[in-house]
């Protein structure tokens, strides 16, 4: 799976996910390419899954290119735990 080689700091902040994208959203290789319909974060496992159900569904016939990396960790809370730090 995808993974950075090393960073700066262990936890990120969640940031804001607002307005349209504006880099990365034409194609610069091949004919086709997939759109995201609404904003999201993604992790390594989504993108893994996505490129392992397109390089089945043209049977190895043709290039995959991935323009997206997981530098940010997506985590979740466990299951039934209280919110906020303590």
């Amino acid at each position: 799976m995808l993974m950075p080689k090393r960073v700066k700091y262990r936890r990120v902040h969640r940031g804001r996910m607002t307005g349209k994208a504006t880099r990365g959203n034409t194609l610069a290789y091949g004919e086709f390419g997939l759109v995201a319909t609404e904003p999201a974060w993604i992790t390594s496992n989504q993108i893994e899954a996505a490129r392992i159900a397109m390089t089945r569904h043209t049977k190895r016939g043709g290039q995959v290119w991935i323009k997206i990396f997981p530098d940010k960790p997506v985590t979740k809370k466990p299951a039934e735990t209280r919110m906020g730090s303590g």
